[in-house]
């Protein structure tokens, strides 16, 4: 039995949309390419050829580790959860520095999908890892690289 990776449906549709586009978009793209590189002659000395072949070769990859995580991904609707005020995967979490008074705003999902310029953090995270099951008003004590830091959990949203 394979392990299923939790996955926003956010996220399993932009690897999809990334899917598609690979397939019916850049592989004819690259194909071509391949084909009008032979018209060329010489394959060993031919730089447009070894291009389009190691394009070639990044797409074909890609597609498959797409295919891969897409039928290993468990997707979770977290609007079709019934709101608890408790942290799970999927929803938006809002908490405050209790040193700093500092708010951040995080979504809590899979590892693929995590993007801190988006404020998308990774269930795997130490701060996702403190903050799945508790709930709001709660304090959490998050192991940082430069020491513990606690947040009171201000809000949970299920966006």
């Amino acid at each position: 039995m394979s392990t299923k990776f939790p996955m926003t449906v956010l996220g399993a549709e932009k690897l999809q949309h990334e899917l598609e586009d690979l397939k019916k978009v850049q592989r004819p793209r690259i194909v071509q390419a391949i084909a009008e590189a032979r018209e060329h002659g010489d394959l060993k000395e031919n730089a447009e050829y070894a291009a389009a072949r190691e394009q070639q070769s990044f797409c074909e990859g890609r597609i498959q580790e797409i295919e891969g995580k897409l039928s290993n991904a468990q997707i979770i609707d977290v609007t079709k959860i019934a709101p608890t005020g408790k942290v799970l995967f999927g929803v938006t979490v809002a908490i405050i520095n209790i040193e700093t008074d500092q708010g951040v705003t995080y979504q809590i999902v899979g590892d693929d999908e995590a993007n801190v310029k988006e404020n998308k953090i990774s269930v795997n995270s130490p701060i996702a890892r403190a903050l799945i099951g508790k709930e709001e008003g709660d304090v959490v004590v998050v192991k940082a690289p430069g020491g513990e830091i606690e947040y009171e959990i201000e809000s949970v949203r299920h966006i």
